[in-house]
This record gives structure tokens, sequence and C-alpha cells, in this order.
């Protein structure tokens, strides 16, 4: 079974101890001046542990159902098949009444 180890990246500490469940993972738990950070199932590098310290911040997240609003078409609008009967989709570059399969 594996041990519990500790060092040092920079001015953070890293305890190395094994992972619950697990025979060979190790959970590296990130400190600061004794404060606990966080900790990772992967060898930290220094910058992890930045990210730890200040995360970036995150813009608020947008509704779908408020930014999409198509609206309703009103009562004398055509319908987009009225004409020509084609009921494929309308590709700019094809020739004029060319059949297809």
């Amino acid at each position: 079974m594996l041990e519990r180890r500790q060092y040092k990246i920079g001015k953070y500490d890293i305890v190395a101890q094994p992972a619950a469940g697990s025979m060979h993972m190790l959970r590296y738990t990130v400190l600061l001046n004794g404060k606990r950070l966080g900790a990772l199932l992967s060898v930290p590098t220094e910058s992890d542990c930045r990210f730890l310290e200040a995360p970036p911040k995150v813009p608020p997240l947008k509704i779908f159902s408020v930014t999409f609003r198509p609206g309703r078409p009103r009562k004398d609008a055509q319908k987009n098949g009225a004409e020509g009967g084609e009921s494929g989709p309308v590709i700019p570059w094809t020739i004029k009444n060319q059949q297809r399969y």
C-alpha cells in the first residue's frame, strides 16, 4: 500500500495520499499557508496550483429560452413552401427546373 508523501512546488505544499477505493492512485491535496485550496488526482504543476488559488472569472450563463425568441408569424404571412412546389432546399447555384431524383 502507498504511503502519504509531502513536498513543495513553489510556495504551495502538496500532500499525496492514497485515493479512497484505489490501490495505486494518489490524491494530491494543494495547501497554501496551511489552508486547503483543492485536491487533484493527477500530479499538479505550479500553474494548476495558481488556478486553484485564483480561478478565472466566468461570465454569467445566458438562458437559451430568453435569448432565442423567433416570434409568431402574422396571419397574412405567406408560407415558405408556397411557390414552385419544390420539396427540397433552395440552392442558388443549381440549374433552374432541373429534375432531382
